[in-house]
């Protein structure tokens, strides 16, 4: 990268985001995060992802709205921001159907603004935080890049898929260099609480019932955070264009294992409550991860009884605050 200005990650105190930020500043880059500290679960749990951060002067936190054209103006103008990775959105697809309208206002025009941010200050390389939901119920697997992802099933969905054709635009327009990232379900340390595994370790050391919507024969592919991170780093050096890279684990688990797996993991047995399937939830994901190998030299590499291992180690130096419990 030619420019050596500090790079802004939105969203970054988050799951994903407070990972990318120590990635980066391990490597010696100056790092701006951008986060709003939202109260879509407790803001506490972001403030502990940062603290390590906090104590690196090469890292500033800057607390604030993606959609604050005032307060992107002001800090691309006075940063000068190398490259944007932008991970901040309002995520989950069931939230999504009970309030779309939050979801479009976060999720398109923030990254509206942030694009627009971008081509006002020079600012030519733009990483996209996506999603595998994109390719909603899509028959053919594994889900390849090329495939048609024009009928997603949920507000969620249809967000990331816009993001990525306003990302087009830019691209098409100013000659931005952009790479989209279909991130395959995430999990390891720092997970969100509402996410499946983590509310399912949750639960079961807590003896709860787990509820399990439909038949447990739905399947994810799961990729550990340290991976996709690791292809994040790889596209922020690589993206000359437009791309668009899944970042996917290349293998699947059904739901009913997945929840048998955990227990074997902690060391419980689940107490399982099946209920009807969910709106909005995609049958299966898959990742075909053949451009990312291409492209980037990038495959996952850890796997899913290791990340759940590791998991575990961090699950249980939390406090009650990391198990979703309120203090």
């Amino acid at each position: 990268m030619a420019n050596d200005g500090p790079i802004l990650v939105t969203g970054g105190a988050g799951f994903i985001g407070s990972h990318l930020v120590e990635r980066l500043l391990e490597d010696g880059r100056r790092v701006v995060a951008l986060d709003n500290f939202d109260e879509f679960y407790d803001p506490r749990i972001k403030r502990r992802n940062i603290e390590a951060a906090l104590e690196n002067r090469e890292y500033a936190l800057i607390e604030g709205d993606i959609r604050d054209s005032e307060l992107l103006d002001r800090l691309f103008g006075e940063r000068g921001f190398s490259a944007v990775i932008h991970l901040a959105a309002r995520a989950g697809v069931r939230p999504s159907i009970e309030d779309p309208i939050v979801y479009t206002s976060v999720n398109l025009d923030g990254t509206t603004r942030l694009l627009e941010a971008c081509r006002s200050h020079g600012v030519d390389r733009f990483l996209f935080g996506s999603s595998s939901s994109v390719y909603g119920n899509n028959d053919k697997v594994p889900f390849a890049e090329s495939d048609p992802v024009d009928e997603p099933i949920s507000p969620y969905a249809a967000t990331k898929k816009a993001g990525e054709v306003l990302c087009h635009a830019h691209h098409h327009l100013f000659g931005m260099k952009i790479a989209c990232l279909r991130f395959f379900t995430v999990y390891g340390p720092r997970q969100r609480p509402e996410m499946a595994i983590h509310r399912f370790a949750a639960r079961m050391v807590r003896g709860e019932t787990i509820e399990q919507y439909g038949d447990g024969l739905s399947a994810r592919d799961y990729t550990y955070v340290s991976d996709i991170i690791d292809g994040v780093m790889r596209a922020l050096e690589r993206a000359d264009g437009f791309h668009i890279w899944n970042l996917g684990g290349s293998r699947t688990i059904q739901l009913g294992k997945l929840i048998e797996t955990i227990g074997q993991v902690f060391g419980v047995e689940p107490k399982v409550r099946r209920l009807a399937a969910q709106p909005g939830d995609v049958e299966r994901t898959w990742a075909d991860t053949t451009l990312a190998k291409r492209d980037l030299g990038w495959e996952a590499s850890v796997a899913l009884d290791k990340g759940l291992r590791d998991f575990r180690e961090w699950f249980e130096i939390q406090t009650p605050l990391a198990s979703g419990k309120k203090a």
